[in-house]
């Protein structure tokens, strides 16, 4: 595909709003302080079957991100279109996970108490707890086997892998990869995992039980919560007007 046709592709309408939307998602990450110096990286794929797909660019705060700073590439790493250079590790967990996961959006993030979970042994939210955790039950994987850092292709397909069609992903010692279909789905649900991992931890340093409800009124918590998506729309929208 030549220089020409990405540049095309970059500037139409269509893959504008998704630069306006990954600029925006990585904004209120930075706002609701998700975000860790300049590490981590949300992509979004380019709905052509092409292998291509949006990111942040390497060594830009996410708070000062906008849609000209998005930077398109390949599976390879190759940056097709955008100013800004790309972090090469930042491929290795991205390409996967829109290859062999078949996922659109992929937010990665060191967040604080996702990232706590991920220390302990059970290493993952408890989705039986509070109500922003039951809208998650079902719909995580974990992935125990920390590697060191993703510097191959190899590790990040060995987590692509392990998330075994799953939207949200813990990663022992690490961090956490939350996906959808869409951005604002897939920055409602990081935000509101996010949430329901402050209140867990928040819960388990008083010291007191803990009151899970069964997994079936989990589960049915979840279905309600995943079958009206327009909370996630509107509070996508605010986002856009406040930031």
């Amino acid at each position: 595909m030549s220089n020409t046709k990405h540049k095309t592709d970059f500037e139409s309408p269509s893959v504008r709003q998704l630069r306006e939307d990954l600029a925006l998602a990585l904004r209120a990450a930075a706002f609701h302080g998700l975000s860790e110096g300049v590490c981590n990286h949300f992509s979004v794929e380019i709905p052509d079957q092409s292998g291509r797909f949006l990111l942040n660019p390497r060594g830009l705060l996410w708070s000062e991100v906008q849609a000209d700073d998005i930077v398109m590439v390949d599976t390879q790493g190759a940056a097709l279109a955008g100013r800004h250079p790309v972090e090469p590790t930042a491929m290795f967990i991205h390409a996967a996970v829109h290859q062999i996961a078949g996922k659109a959006c992929v937010l990665h993030t060191h967040m604080p108490y996702a990232t706590a979970l991920t220390l302990t042994e059970r290493r993952v939210l408890d989705t039986t707890l509070s109500q922003n955790a039951m809208r998650f039950h079902g719909r995580i994987a974990v992935d125990k086997n920390y590697n060191g850092l993703a510097l191959d292709a190899q590790e990040g397909e060995r987590i692509a892998n392990a998330m075994q069609g799953a939207d949200v992903v813990f990663l022992g010692n690490h961090g956490v990869v939350v996906c959808a279909e869409r951005m604002d789905y897939a920055y409602d649900d990081l935000y509101f995992l996010e949430r329901a991992c402050m209140m867990q931890v928040l819960a388990m340093s008083t010291g007191l039980p803990l009151a899970p409800v069964a997994p079936r009124l989990a589960a049915h918590v979840g279905a309600q919560t995943i079958g009206e998506r327009l909370q996630s729309e509107l509070f996508f929208k605010a986002l856009g007007r406040t930031l």
